[in-house]
């Protein structure tokens, strides 16, 4: 990875996005999270406007960031993983095993909803689950949005700024950028973020390995659609760890 070059204008907004993403971000998603678990039995309304909600927030991090790189010449969209794979081979065979793990864990986690058995994590998010069409198309929507907003701020920006503010090598600022990450799902409890931690560590180690956002995108959103858009119907169980 090249050191990008931020300015002083810049840091006036990374700084304050980064303070929210990792203090603020994390206890506002609680109190969301709380109080949609609270509405939902009476607003029918209450998951939708959630998610739009939340989209509209994550979309305006984007807004952030892309004023960020307009006000940096010395930082570019390839610094932030907006960039063709180094090794092509190294991509055919994360994407086999990313296929492989989202298929395995689909039989395991349907055969142990079918037994009636409980899927572990699926407490943590029980309040994100559809159950109506017009909740499934903006759960869509959010995993769509979290997969390509989250992975361009708290993957490509975060570890951007680490190396090119902090001065800390790609290892150091990605573990940084992950701890954020991990932060940003507190909502979910302590049982949920170690199961975000381990999936972050690997959209990460997707990063590193590649040098692109391509692949850490395409695994997070097919991940957030499996436990989001193809939830069971309600009375079921289905595993799902989406991002927000």
């Amino acid at each position: 990875m090249t050191v990008p070059t931020f300015t002083v204008p810049s840091l006036f907004l990374a700084a304050p996005l980064t303070a929210y993403l990792a203090f603020v971000s994390p206890w506002l998603g609680r109190r969301q999270y709380d109080r949609l678990e609270r509405r939902r039995a009476v607003d029918p309304r209450a998951l939708v406007r959630a998610y739009r909600m939340w989209i509209g927030e994550e979309w305006a991090w984007i807004a952030v960031t892309a004023l960020i790189l307009v006000l940096s010449p010395g930082a570019g969209l390839g610094d932030l993983g907006f960039t063709r794979p180094d090794d092509l081979g190294k991509v055919a065979a994360m994407a086999g095993g990313l296929a492989c793990a989202l298929v395995a864990g689909s039989v395991v986690l349907r055969h142990a909803a079918r037994t009636g058995r409980a899927v572990p994590g699926q407490a943590a998010v029980a309040a994100l689950l559809p159950r109506t069409p017009a909740e499934r198309w903006h759960a869509a929507a959010m995993a769509v949005t979290a997969g390509v907003c989250e992975e361009v701020v708290y993957r490509g920006l975060l570890i951007a700024l680490g190396i090119g503010v902090l001065g800390l090598n790609p290892s150091v600022a990605a573990v940084l950028a992950l701890a954020v990450f991990v932060a940003g799902h507190y909502y979910q409890g302590w049982k949920g973020m170690a199961a975000v931690a381990l999936l972050g560590f690997w959209l990460t180690a997707m990063y590193l390995a590649t040098g692109s956002l391509l692949l850490p995108i395409v695994a997070h959103v097919l991940i957030d659609l499996r436990g989001l858009v193809l939830a069971p119907a309600p009375g079921q169980q289905q595993v799902g760890e989406p991002s927000r």
